[in-house]
C-alpha cells in the first residue's frame, strides 16, 4: 500500500508509471533531477498541495499499483 511516507524512489521502482502520473498532476520527480529520496507528501508539499489533495493523489497511486 502506498502512503504519503513513500520516497519518490520506491515509489517508481514499485510503479514505473508513477512518474507520468506525478508529472501529469504538477510534481515533477527524476526528470528535472529534484531529490528522489524525498517522500510523496513533502514533494506535494513543496509544490503547495493541500492535504486534501495529497490524500488524493496517495489514493489514485494506490489504484495505479493494483492495475499494474
Amino acid at each position: 500500500m502506498i502512503t504519503g511516507n513513500i520516497t519518490i524512489e520506491e515509489l517508481v521502482e514499485r510503479i514505473p508509471d508513477s512518474v507520468s502520473y506525478l508529472m501529469e498532476n504538477g510534481i515533477r520527480c527524476i526528470v528535472c533531477g529534484e531529490p528522489i529520496w524525498d517522500t510523496l507528501e513533502n514533494a506535494a508539499r513543496e509544490k503547495g498541495f493541500s492535504e486534501v489533495q495529497i490524500d488524493r493523489i496517495v489514493e489514485e497511486l494506490n489504484q495505479l499499483e493494483i492495475r499494474a
